[in-house]
């Protein structure tokens, strides 16, 4: 829960209008593996921390698009969105930073996929994509 403790950190830290918004990250949450996942890959071995936080932060834009946030409340749905959007973006922004096209390719196509299948009415298809994504981000 670390990464998602942090990326709370730092949202409520910029000066945005999510920053209002951020909630702390209450009790276990199982999603939160993800990012653990990922940093626990052979790939991550010299950041796991950013890759841990970079997984969370796409999943919550994920989840601000077709979920309930883990780390957002008392928000509209059009902040909801933008937020959503920013998210993935901050998350493949920290990929490109460390240098690791390959993984900033599996997240993008990981968020075109997902947005695929919700518009297909598939979205039971989505959930598995997840946990492969974050280990191949790993390198695993």
């Amino acid at each position: 829960m670390s990464a998602l403790r942090a990326l709370a950190d730092q949202l409520r830290g910029e000066d945005t209008p999510i920053a209002a918004h951020v909630v702390d990250p209450a009790g276990p949450i199982p999603e939160a593996e993800l990012g653990a996942l990922a940093a626990s890959g052979p790939r991550a071995a010299a950041a796991p921390g950013e890759y841990a936080l970079v997984v969370e932060a796409v999943r919550e834009g994920y989840l601000l698009h077709y979920g309930d946030s883990r780390l957002l409340a008392g928000h509209d749905a059009d902040l909801g969105l933008l937020a959503g959007d920013y998210l993935y973006a901050l998350g493949l922004d920290r990929l490109a930073a460390l240098g690791d096209t390959e993984a900033v390719a599996v997240l993008s196509e990981l968020i075109s996929r997902c947005a695929q299948l919700h518009a297909e009415g598939r979205a039971r298809e989505v959930e598995p994509l997840w946990a492969d994504a974050a280990r191949q981000v790993g390198g695993s």
